[in-house]
């Protein structure tokens, strides 16, 4: 079922690095030096961030999802409308939906040679359940997951979980993909430090430079399925030898190199940008995913002044959604104000619990609120990430209407990286912590709140960065997933949000989408919930 309507989102930066043309090119481009041994075909992209944390289950940053569909595969997948589909396993359920039988298809490898067994999967999905919302979900249902034989992983559950093999299929962070048990038997809190996965692509770790270019090789290998691609479901065929992203944070510098060839896809130009390279014959965009980006403020509650929940509602009252998709995208083709924690245009989708003002923003209501919440002056903590374009934003233009509505705010500058690292931190702000961080996610990572990661509402012991701890939400967690239709879903999707809303667990601030860029040589991209790099062709 198709939920998504293809509604927009764009936007205008107000400036950009008055560098010369000649001295960005000289900054972003020399990563480009081919490498003496390169041969064959060879993509060049930058992404919306450069790489630096490796682990797709330890981090929900997009770059490491992205890295993770790389080089990973999954036991099942979803097709493009939305359903779950066999990937490296089959599937059968029983009668009484309490067993599920996976087995896995021949010919997997990992990239070391060995062959994927059932017990490799199984310690992957054990990881992956410890850090995703709807994989803790998915284990709080488990009576036992086991490798019954090489072959055969079994999911027993106390109680049937409707949703099952939607969570095995899930397509956006975190991923449930797969790794050889040595690696997936890393702490949960650890990142992993090996990247061998079993997918068309491998990881060239003597050339990976943190932060600056990752090169990956076509895996010979891997054994495809025989079905068409169908989002990350399907046959995943590698047609070129090389895929290297190189980190521009110059969007100017990286428009330039695709615009002179000297690289082949941009995933997230500034729209006001876009013109330039509409005007290239060279050229086309591309939507890489049909469903639109949502954005948003995490507070954490664990410290002042947020562990007010009116200070929150305060800080809610005072972000409009029109401000920030203004500046993040500025042309409303591309963007739309949406006060729904699921998204607009999707089933579930509601305003229950959400401010009037919720696109304009209300500075004399947060003024007074927090005044009657007896504010004392304690600096909100605002992480600023400075080179990715899609998060850069958000934090000046919430510091401005937070300073408007009486907050005292610092600003900290640092790469995105750091900032994806810094948010797991639950110190105090004296010592390092921090108090709002501004992220995105797209419409799959938000459309249930069995899936969306803000409404796990575990507190510290497994919940989202910010750590709200609500049981309350918990609870009519699993009621949405016990509900048979989808009326009752909605029902319980509209009371969670209302919930959320009370408890200002988190900022909406709208929905948008960015297309990416490609050079004509390229063809046979495809949609998903991410930017897949398989299927795609290159001519000479």
């Amino acid at each position: 079922m198709n939920w998504f309507k293809n509604e927009g989102s764009s936007t205008r930066r107000n400036a950009l690095k008055t560098l010369s043309v000649a001295s960005l090119l000289a900054l972003g481009l020399s990563a480009l030096a081919p490498a003496a041994h390169a041969a064959g075909t060879i993509i060049r992209a930058v992404m919306h961030s450069g790489l630096r944390v490796l682990d797709p289950i330890i981090t929900t940053a997009h770059i490491t999802r992205n890295h993770g569909y790389m080089i990973y595969d999954t036991l099942l997948s979803m097709d493009a409308n939305y359903k779950p589909q066999p990937q490296m396993a089959e599937y059968k359920v029983s009668d009484d939906g309490l067993t599920y039988t996976l087995t896995l298809r021949d010919g997997l490898l990992w990239h070391d040679g060995t062959p994927v067994t059932a017990e490799d999967c199984v310690a992957s999905l054990k990881r992956w359940a410890q850090r995703d919302t709807g994989g803790q979900m998915l284990m709080d249902y488990a009576e036992s997951l086991t490798a019954a034989d090489a072959k055969t992983i079994v999911l027993k559950l106390k109680k049937p979980f409707g949703p099952t093999l939607e969570m095995l299929a899930k397509p956006s962070s975190v991923v449930p993909f797969m790794m050889p048990k040595r690696i997936a038997e890393t702490p949960a809190s650890e990142s992993i430090t090996d990247q061998i996965g079993s997918g068309p692509f491998k990881f060239v770790k003597a050339e990976f430079q943190p932060g600056v270019k990752v090169v990956y090789e076509k895996f010979d290998k891997y054994v495809p399925r025989k079905e068409p691609p169908s989002w990350t479901a399907g046959g995943k065929v590698a047609y070129v030898d090389r895929v290297e992203w190189v980190n521009m944070p110059d969007a100017q510098t990286a428009l330039n190199a695709i615009n002179n060839g000297e690289i082949d896809y941009m995933e997230a130009p500034p729209v006001d940008l876009l013109p330039l390279a509409e005007a290239n014959p060279d050229i086309k965009k591309f939507r890489w995913t049909p469903l639109n980006t949502q954005t948003m403020g995490q507070m954490n509650v664990l410290y002042p002044p947020f562990d007010n929940v009116k200070i929150r509602r305060a800080a809610m009252l005072a972000l409009g959604q029109n401000d920030v998709l203004a500046a993040l995208i500025g042309n409303p083709e591309y963007f739309a104000a949406c006060p729904s924690m699921y998204g607009c245009g999707v089933p579930l989708s509601t305003d229950a619990g959400a401010p009037k003002t919720f696109a304009t923003g209300d500075i004399k209501a947060a003024q007074a609120l927090l005044k009657e919440a007896g504010y004392d002056g304690t600096p909100v903590v605002i992480l600023q990430p400075t080179d990715v374009i899609t998060v850069a934003p958000q934090p000046v233009v919430a510091a401005q209407a937070l300073r408007n509505a009486g907050f005292k705010v610092t600003l900290q500058p640092m790469d995105w990286q750091t900032l994806v690292t810094r948010r797991a931190s639950q110190a105090p702000l004296a010592e390092g912590g921090w108090s709002l961080f501004f992220t995105n996610w797209i419409g799959a990572e938000v459309w249930t709140p069995l899936v969306n990661p803000m409404l796990n509402t575990r507190g510290k012991k497994g919940g989202f960065f910010g750590w709200l701890d609500d049981p309350e939400i918990i609870k009519m967690r699993e009621e949405f997933a016990a509900a048979k239709t989808l009326d009752e879903q909605k029902a319980v999707a509209t009371k969670i949000q209302q919930r959320a809303y009370d408890d200002a667990a988190y900022v909406p601030l709208g929905s948008y989408y960015i297309p990416a860029l490609y050079r004509t040589s390229l063809s046979g991209l495809i949609q998903g919930p991410a930017p897949l790099f398989w299927n795609i062709k290159k001519a000479n």
